[in-house]
């Protein structure tokens, strides 16, 4: 049951932030995020570790959920603005 070691989940968490370093443009963040959110949840303990240590299956469900709600707020402030269009006034090949 590795799934259930909470520091699993936080070495996941660190290794993924680290490929966002390598490979910019907020993907691997949101997984990052979900990961450490998810090694927390089973580190405290209480009901929720409970249920999270007990299957990989709902782990798995709840990492997916914390991935993809980080993933849409990180979208939400970090990505592209309104009016943020680069606009090219002269071709690179032309002389």
């Amino acid at each position: 049951m590795i799934w259930a070691t909470w520091w699993i989940w936080m070495i996941a968490g660190l290794s993924l932030a680290f490929l966002e370093v390598l490979v910019p443009g907020y993907i691997f963040l949101g997984f990052a995020l979900g990961a450490a959110a998810t090694g927390v949840a089973i580190g405290v303990g209480g009901p929720l570790s409970l249920w999270l240590s007990g299957s990989l299956p709902f782990a798995l469900l709840f990492f997916a959920i914390c991935s993809l709600v980080a993933w849409l707020v990180l979208r939400k402030v970090l990505g592209v603005r309104q009016g943020q269009v680069k606009i090219w006034h002269r071709d690179i090949n032309e002389d």
